[in-house]
C-alpha cells in the first residue's frame, strides 16, 4: 500500500494517489468492471465470511475520489501470471454502471490485484489513523507481508510469522432466524421458473423444438404438434404453448405482444398489444391442460420444499412442525402468498424454536495458535494467553470469538490497551459503545492482582 501527494509542495488537504496491491488471485477481467464500477455488486443468498458484504467499501473510496478529483480509478488484474489487464474507468451513478474509458492488456510474471485511486485528503491529520491500520491488519492477519508507503518517504513493513492460511470458510444457506421480509421478497423470485420473454429469438427456438422449420402453420396446427411431442418438449417452449394456447395466436400475432402477468389468483392473463397500444386480459380455464404448467410455474414451490431446499439444517420433519406451527398449509405455493402472509412467515421464521442452531461453516477464524505467533511477535510479553470459543449464534448468524490477552515484556502501553476486530477488519472507531470494552472496564482487576496501569493488552476477534 503506498500514498503519494500529486503535489507535495501544497499544503494540507491537497489530491493524493492511493494505491493497494497484493499476489492473491486477481480477478477475472470480465468482473473487473462491474466490480470496481456498480454499487452493491455481490452474491445472492449465501452466508460465508468475508472482510466486506456488500462491495461498498471499495465504491465508495472510488467514488469519494472520483467526487473531489473526478480522476478515474486505475484497475490491473492477472488471474494467470502471464496476462494483466488494466482498465481505468469511471462511476456513472444515475445508471450504477462502469464507463471504462481504457482498457489494456501486457504480459506480467505474477496474479495480482492492484487499485489506484487519486482523492482530496489530509494526512496531516489522517495520518495516524492510516498507520493504525496498516498495524492492527498485519496483527491480526500474521500470514500476510504488509508493507505501507506513506507520503513522507517512511516505509513500514510487517514481516509475516506464520505460512499457512487459515482455511476458507464455504458458502451455506440462510438460516431462517436471520431472515427478513425482504430477504424473503428475494428468494421467492428465484424459486419459481421466470415466463421466459417471448421474442423472435425464442419463437425461433419453439419453432426448432417443434421440428416446423420454415412452415407457416395456423395456431390448431402448432397446438396439435406441441401435444404430439409435449415430452420432449423443454420447460421454456412449454410455457410458451402454454400461453399460447390461452391467446389463441400463432407465431406472426405473438411476436407483436409482451406478456405482462399472469394472475393465477384470478385465473387472468394480462398482455400488452403493441398494434392496439394497450393491455389485454383474458380468462383462463382452470380446467385446461396448461393450466397446471402456468400455474407451477407462476406459484413457485411447495412451504415444505422451500425450507428444505433454501434453508440450511431444515429437513422434511422440521419443515411441517413449521408450517402446523405458523399455521400454514404444508403445501401452500409459495409464489401465491399476499403481503401480509409473507410477514406472517418471516415472523413464523424467526420464532419458531425447533430449528437447529446455524451451521458455524461459513466462519473462517483465525485460529488460536496464528493469534498467539502475532500478539507475540508484536508485544514480546511476559504473559500470553490465547482462547477460541466454540461456535454460537445470534438471530440466525453463526459467529466465533477469539481472545487473547498480554501482559508485561515490551509491551509499551502504560495501561490497559484493547483491540477489536471483526472479520479481520480493525475497529477504529466508536470504541466507547463497544461491549468488549464496558467489559474490560467493569472487571475488577484486582482481583487478578492487577492495579494502576498496567502494561495490559487485550485483543478481541470476533
Amino acid at each position: 500500500m503506498s500514498i503519494k501527494a500529486v503535489d507535495p509542495e501544497k499544503p494540507d488537504p491537497k489530491q493524493y494517489i492511493l494505491s493497494v496491491k497484493d499476489n492473491g488471485p486477481g480477478i477475472e477481467s470480465k468482473h473487473v468492471p462491474l466490480a470496481f464500477g456498480t454499487v452493491l455488486y455481490g452474491s445472492k443468498f449465501g452466508l460465508k465470511q468475508a472482510r466486506g458484504m456488500f462491495g461498498l467499501g471499495a465504491t465508495m473510496a472510488i467514488l469519494y475520489g472520483q467526487i473531489t478529483t473526478n480522476r478515474p480509478v486505475m484497475v490491473k488484474s492477472s488471474v494467470d501470471g502471464k496476462i494483466q489487464d488494466e482498465y481505468e474507468m469511471l462511476l456513472d451513478i444515475q445508471k450504477n454502471k462502469p464507463v471504462i474509458l481504457k482498457h489494456q492488456t501486457k504480459e506480467v510474471s505474477k496474479t495480482g490485484l492492484s487499485v489506484s485511486i487519486c482523492l482530496d485528503g489530509d494526512y496531516s491529520k489522517a495520518g495516524s489513523k492510516i498507520r493504525d491500520y496498516v498495524y492492527q491488519t498485519s496483527l491480526i492477519t500474521p500470514y500476510a507481508t504488509i508493507t505501507f508507503d506513506d507520503p513522507k518517504g517512511v516505509k513500514y513493513r510487517y514481516t509475516k510469522v506464520i505460512r499457512t492460511m487459515p482455511p476458507a470458510p464455504t458458502i451455506i444457506r440462510p438460516h431462517p432466524h436471520g431472515i427478513d421480509v425482504e430477504t424473503i421478497r428475494r428468494m421467492l423470485s428465484d424459486t419459481h421458473y421466470q415466463i421466459p420473454t417471448v421474442d423472435d429469438k425464442m419463437i425461433s427456438k419453439v419453432r426448432s423444438d417443434l421440428g416446423l422449420s420454415k412452415k407457416v402453420l395456423t395456431y390448431s396446427e402448432i397446438m396439435n404438434k406441441a401435444q404430439k411431442k409435449w415430452k420432449t418438449l423443454s420447460r421454456p417452449v412449454r410455457i410458451v404453448m402454454a400461453i399460447m394456447s390461452f391467446l389463441k395466436m400463432d407465431f406472426e400475432k405473438l411476436s407483436k405482444i409482451t406478456i405482462e402477468e399472469i394472475d393465477i389468483a384470478n385465473k387472468k392473463l394480462t398482455y400488452w398489444d403493441f398494434g392496439e397500444s394497450q393491455s389485454i386480459s383474458i380468462d383462463m380455464d382452470p380446467e385446461s391442460f396448461y393450466y397446471k404448467q402456468l400455474a407451477n410455474t407462476v406459484q413457485g414451490e411447495t412451504l415444505t420444499s422451500f425450507l428444505t431446499k433454501r434453508f440450511q439444517r431444515v429437513g422434511p420433519t422440521t419443515a411441517l412442525k413449521f408450517a402446523e406451527f405458523a399455521k400454514f398449509k404444508p403445501e401452500h405455493r409459495i409464489g401465491n402468498m399476499t403481503n401480509q402472509e409473507l410477514v406472517k412467515l418471516t415472523d413464523g421464521l424467526q420464532s419458531f424454536d425447533d430449528f437447529m442452531a446455524p451451521d458455524p461453516s461459513c466462519l473462517a477464524p483465525l485460529g488460536e495458535s496464528p493469534l498467539k505467533k502475532g500478539m507475540e511477535r508484536f508485544f514480546e510479553p511476559d504473559f500470553l494467553e490465547v482462547v477460541q470459543r466454540g461456535a454460537s449464534a445470534y438471530s440466525g448468524f453463526p459467529f466465533v470469538i477469539e481472545m487473547g490477552i498480554a501482559y508485561g515484556g515490551k509491551i509499551s502501553s502504560r495501561g490497559m490497551k484493547v483491540y477489536r476486530f471483526a472479520n479481520r477488519i480493525p475497529l477504529l472507531y466508536d470504541e466507547g459503545s463497544d461491549v468488549v470494552l464496558k467489559v474490560v472496564n467493569d472487571t475488577d482487576w484486582s482481583r487478578y492482582k492487577i492495579k494502576g496501569d498496567p502494561p495490559l493488552v487485550i485483543v478481541s476477534h470476533i
